[in-house]
């Protein structure tokens, strides 16, 4: 049986003069781009580059928006009402498109980040302004988020596609939600370990729980965390490991580049 699987990281979320992860030799590795939209990371000069190095790439780009929050970069949660929620997402996809177009791409999906994107895969009513979000800017875009999530249950209740995320280095409890990074064992940071975590997930739809129990998981696409200083060579081991085993590398969104 052959599988195809899109692999996408988190990139542009350096700001100013303070570089942050390793965006062009990811770009050369990833089929799809999350790219920090400006508030939890990133800034003008910075989504450009890497919206036009996306496209140079033939790489999808995809609206990375998180709260405004730098200094705790993206990862506290903010009780915001819904209707902030739907009305900053559109102001983050709303300025990358705008970069986008100038480079001769285009937003093809959103990825909230962080803990936006925590919340509101837990909470109904935040996964709705979300979705509302996506749904007004464009119908045609997809919205990536986890399986079974409140995400996920609210794009599709509006028609929105969805493509389903698999978290390479971090570990999942029983229930198939991450484990919070603040407890011990969340983040897996052994190449080959991950690796088999990815390929049984591609090849079985299943993953090892952070309790031993094997978890059944649904997945479109495999997240790299660009922050982490391993990303590079690990998305290239993932790649190597993938195609060794006859799995295909493809965009969930279709190599989707413009209007």
């Amino acid at each position: 049986m052959s599988h195809t699987i899109d692999l996408n990281a988190d990139l542009g979320e350096g700001y100013g003069a303070y570089t942050y992860g390793a965006d062009q030799q990811l770009l050369s590795l990833v089929t799809s781009a999350n790219i920090a939209c400006g508030w939890h990371g990133g800034d003008p000069g910075i989504m450009r580059r890497a919206a036009a190095l996306a496209c140079e790439n033939n790489v999808t780009v995809g609206a990375h928006p998180g709260y405004p929050d730098r200094m705790g970069f993206g990862r506290r949660f903010l009780d915001m009402t819904p209707r902030e929620v739907t009305d900053a997402l559109l102001y983050q996809i709303g300025a990358l498109e705008g970069v986008c177009r100038s480079v001769g791409t285009a937003v093809a999906y959103v990825k909230p980040h962080g803990a936006l994107y925590n919340a509101a895969a837990r909470d109904a009513a935040l996964a709705e302004a979300v979705a509302e979000a996506v749904r007004s800017f464009s119908a045609g875009l997809f919205l990536l988020c986890p399986a079974g999530s409140e995400m996920e249950r609210a794009a599709l209740a509006v028609g929105i596609s969805v493509a389903r995320e698999f978290f390479a280095d971090r570990a999942y409890r029983r229930d198939g939600s991450l484990v919070p990074r603040g407890e011990p064992g969340a983040v897996i940071s052994e190449p080959e370990l991950i690796c088999r975590r990815v390929l049984r997930a591609v090849q079985e739809g299943m993953v090892e729980a952070v309790t031993g129990e094997p978890v059944a998981v649904k997945l479109d696409s495999i997240c790299l965390h660009g922050d982490n200083p391993a990303a590079a060579a690990l998305a290239c081991r993932i790649r190597e490991v993938l195609v060794e085993n006859g799995v295909a590398l493809k965009p969930f969104a279709g190599g989707y580049h413009g209007r």
